[in-house]
């Protein structure tokens, strides 16, 4: 008799897939330990509501409408909900499922495990963002203290229903161990490492400096709390103030924030200066970092960035580009001497930083031969998804000892 393969669901809301590129690297993982996975995700533009892509099940909602304030949180988590409840009970009909992953944001998916767990489905909650930060970095004063509460009920309901729990960094397991009470053996570090084999530098393409002499990339999403505002005007004393006209800047990624990000570029007098494609290709992803000079992360300090861990910042360091970036916690955990960092959040300071080492292709070469070993050797999501995939066993039952999964490779 043929043995029928292990069944896992995974439910990711803040991008479609494959352009998670963490949520991908997972599923990507899985595949390759003989587990059929199924995915449910928002669609992008012109996806099928039903796709099998590189052996993963792809189930596809059309995205919420673009919306602002407090309130919006409420009716797009209610939308994403109801939809995903909707797939989920195709998929579990169609495919069967016996392991729930849930990536937040929202923290809303609990409530959906608990619906499947008489039909025997376990839960694992694979945490991304701290989403009562992730409020206060985007509303501050002005957003409600009833919904932040909400919001801590919500990520305390998480934590309790998790058979497993995912974190990405030591602080974000140290906000579950304390403030969500989760036993240390159900938390497991997996960190978010590029894939080291595909994301490399290869040969420059010119034509992305559009006719400067040097390139600074930005990589990510565009959201209150990304800083691409704080960006651009730091570019806007780079150009108009430190007088540099040498330089393009690329910010790829879209967002919430986009159309303002993109208003104040044509405010500032900008636009011959910085291109926003918005979200790219591969092929132009991988162009435009093989040719920039230096990456961009921007992120200001706060008590949501100061300990989370940057995608970017990764990235960039994976195709051999130094990083300019504000002094976060985790930032420097991730970077170390590929980073330079600016304290306190100062734009002029920031300016000057991309300035200085665009003057010094010495340190540039330095900084960056620096990241790339360190995504190659403990970074690199080879490097992760062991622990990765012991989490998923072990909640699937392949574990009969119950041990805890291997331990990703730690950050010095």
């Amino acid at each position: 008799m043929v043995s029928r393969p292990p069944k896992v669901l995974i439910v990711v809301q803040n991008l479609p897939l494959p352009g998670d590129r963490r949520v991908w690297l997972e599923c990507q993982a899985l595949v390759a330990a003989g587990v059929q996975v199924s995915a449910i995700t928002p669609a992008g533009p012109g996806d099928p509501a039903y796709q099998l892509l590189e052996g993963v099940h792809l189930y596809k909602y059309p995205p919420p409408s673009a919306s602002s304030g407090a309130l919006s949180f409420v009716r797009e988590f209610a939308y994403c909900w109801l939809q995903t409840l909707r797939l989920a009970v195709r998929v579990k009909r169609e495919r069967g499922f016996r392991v729930l992953q849930a990536c937040n944001p929202p923290d809303t998916f609990w409530a959906l495990a608990l619906l499947l767990r008489p039909l025997g489905v376990r839960f694992v909650f694979d945490q991304h963002d701290l989403c009562p930060e992730v409020y206060d970095s985007r509303f501050g004063a002005s957003g409600s203290r009833a919904l932040r509460r909400v919001l801590l009920w919500l990520e305390r309901r998480t934590y309790r229903t998790a058979h497993q729990v995912i974190v990405t960094n030591d602080s974000y397991r140290e906000v579950a161990l304390a403030r969500g009470d989760v036993p240390e053996h159900r938390v497991t570090v997996v960190r978010t490492g590029p894939d080291g084999r595909a994301m490399r530098a290869g040969a420059p393409a010119p034509a992305r400096r559009q006719g400067k002499a040097h390139l600074a990339a930005y990589l990510g999403v565009m959201g209150p709390q990304d800083g691409v505002d704080v960006l651009v005007r730091a570019i806007d004393h780079f150009v108009h103030v430190l007088g540099r006209k040498d330089t393009h800047f690329a910010l790829m990624g879209s967002g919430d924030a986009w159309q303002e990000v993109r208003d104040l570029v044509t405010a500032l007098d900008l636009d011959e200066h910085v291109s926003m494609p918005g979200r790219v290709s591969d092929e132009e992803l991988y162009e435009t970092l093989s040719t920039a000079d230096v990456g961009l992360s921007p992120d200001p300090p706060g008590p949501l960035n100061d300990v989370s861990t940057m995608n970017k910042t990764m990235e960039y360091m994976a195709f051999g580009l130094p990083v300019v970036c504000f002094d976060l916690k985790e930032t420097r955990i991730s970077a170390g001497d590929a980073g330079v960092y600016v304290a306190g959040g100062s734009v002029p300071d920031y300016a000057r930083a991309v300035a200085d080492l665009l003057d010094d292709p010495e340190q540039r070469r330095e900084r960056g031969a620096v990241g790339r070993r360190r995504v190659e050797d403990v970074l690199d999501w080879e490097h992760q998804s062991p622990a990765y995939v012991g989490v998923l066993q072990q909640a699937l039952g392949d574990d009969p000892t119950g041990a805890r999964p291997a331990v990703a490779a730690r950050v010095a």
